[in-house]
């Protein structure tokens, strides 16, 4: 009896492990999903770090910073990357934008008008998000900003100083907390 429990287990397992064998690529390959679509717009760029932003507990997303050669934290604007955030949530696209706002002047002032005109361009290139759902943006200096959903595109910016004011929302000095940009820039220890 207990031989033949033992076999039973035994085959059980190696079901088990040959189930979790199979659904590895697919898992996989759903993850990989960012790098693959990164190295499509941005040839040869690697990881250079990842921070979850959490707001009192709850997780919100997981950004990941994507890029050729290590950022300058300093000049960021000059350079080209991919700034990919992994949703933990549903959010409405016009709460993204309105908070992205809402960061972007906290940095530096903006004109009325043109606060304006961002916000209903990001209200146009974010769409409501889901738990898992992906939003990406790749700043192309001097081209402006391309962003994604799940790797596609939903709009095209062409304002160098809209690009520089949005990533500076996770790249500026002026960063509402420095240990999360320092995560994200590869310098957290």
């Amino acid at each position: 009896m207990i031989a033949h429990r033992r076999g039973v287990l035994d085959r059980r397992r190696l079901i088990l492990a040959g189930a979790a064998l199979a659904a590895g690529p697919r898992v996989r390959a759903q993850g990989d999903a960012s790098a693959r679509e990164v190295q499509q717009w941005l040839p040869g760029a690697r990881e250079q770090g990842r921070m979850q932003l959490r707001w009192f507990g709850l997780a919100i997303y997981e950004a990941r910073l994507w890029t050729r050669e290590r950022i300058d934290p300093l000049n960021y604007a000059a350079q080209s990357f991919v700034l990919e955030l992994r949703y933990a949530r549903s959010l409405s696209g016009e709460a993204i934008a309105e908070r992205s706002l809402e960061e972007m002047q906290r940095q530096q002032p903006l004109d009325p008008a043109r606060a304006e005109i961002w916000r209903a361009q990001m209200g146009a290139a974010f769409p409501d998000v889901q738990a898992g759902d992906r939003l990406s943006g790749w700043h192309r200096p001097g081209r402006g900003t391309h962003f994604f959903h799940n790797g596609r595109p939903t709009r095209e910016l062409a304002d160098a100083e809209f690009g520089a004011r949005f990533f500076g929302i996770w790249l500026s000095p002026r960063v509402r907390d420095a240990a999360l940009r320092d995560a994200l820039l590869g310098a957290a220890g």
